[in-house]
């Protein structure tokens, strides 16, 4: 078995995490591909003493690769979707942050659930992404994210004017600081933090959320992942911020702006005692209350 394992910060506190997993993964006879520039940074705060080869880029994921394993934090797991896009292996995701809704197998649970992996003792739950196309052929073909995009505001503190459009058909206006279109996997994130719905893993929909709207009865919309959803943004700038994943380019004022949903998943590899009910009861402190 051939395993892909992306990282990002290298410290202290995670380097034992990644050396676990390096040696539990010897332990089982499988081969590791590392991120080029993860390997440098390894190469020079421990010694990696088992055989290895490189990758730095999605073209050296293409085949022979049977899974990815990212360690770190949400935003790391994200970052590793990007070396997946379209060849379907899974991913894995351990937690080396504080907040994993995406990256959600502990640091002391490292062997037990690369133990179930080798077993083959777990499911994959398929989530959804969001390609973005500009009318002017500004984005790349495979410009997409797994959580959201996000239009800001780049250089005046005025409100911005987002028009949608939901499958041709006018939906709304939104005079705001900027507007949010979310998958159910982004639900947990920035939409969540501006007051939009939690929405399940496997939902086929995609969320629309105002950030700080000026009209107060403007809400969250949910709708079909199957309509296409268009933006055109205006207002006293010259130019806004538009974002996914974490990823950020200029627009200028006037750009039309289409999502769709792409046309493929990413595996995400889940165990029975680790669902999405259970992370987000412990992640949102429900539990808290006793009377829950």
């Amino acid at each position: 078995m051939r395993v892909a394992i992306y990282g990002r910060k290298i410290t202290k506190q995670t380097l034992p995490a990644f050396n676990e997993v390096f040696e539990t993964l010897s332990s089982f006879g499988w081969e590791m591909i590392l991120e080029e520039e993860m390997s440098k940074s390894l190469t020079q705060k421990t010694t990696l003493n088992f055989p290895f080869d490189t990758f730095s880029s999605a073209n050296d994921l293409t085949s022979g690769v049977d899974l990815m394993i990212s360690i770190g934090g949400d935003g790391t797991f994200l970052k590793s979707v990007n070396y997946i896009r379209s060849s379907g292996f899974p991913i894995l995701g351990i937690n080396t942050g504080r907040l994993g809704f995406l990256a959600n197998v502990s640091k002391e649970n490292i062997q037990e659930a690369l133990g179930l992996v080798r077993d083959k003792k777990y499911i994959y739950q398929e989530r959804s992404l969001l390609r973005v196309h500009a009318d002017d052929g500004l984005l790349e073909n495979d410009f997409f994210a797994m959580n959201e995009l996000a239009l800001h505001k780049k250089d005046s503190s005025s409100m911005m004017t987002v028009r949608v459009s939901l499958d041709g058909n006018f939906l709304n206006t939104y005079w705001s600081d900027g507007l949010i279109v979310s998958t159910p996997t982004g639900s947990t994130a920035y939409n969540l933090s501006c007051g939009g719905p939690i929405v399940t893993p496997g939902c086929q929909v995609h969320i629309v959320t105002p950030i700080a709207p000026h009209n107060l009865n403007v809400r969250p919309m949910v709708i079909p992942d199957h309509m296409p959803i268009t933006l055109n943004v205006e207002g006293r700038g010259r130019s806004y911020l538009l974002s996914l994943d974490g990823k950020s380019i200029s627009i200028r004022q006037g750009q039309e702006i289409v999502i769709k949903k792409a046309d493929f998943m990413i595996k995400v590899i889940k165990f029975e005692n680790n669902n999405f009910l259970d992370t987000i009861r412990n992640k949102m402190l429900w539990g808290i209350d006793n009377r829950n």
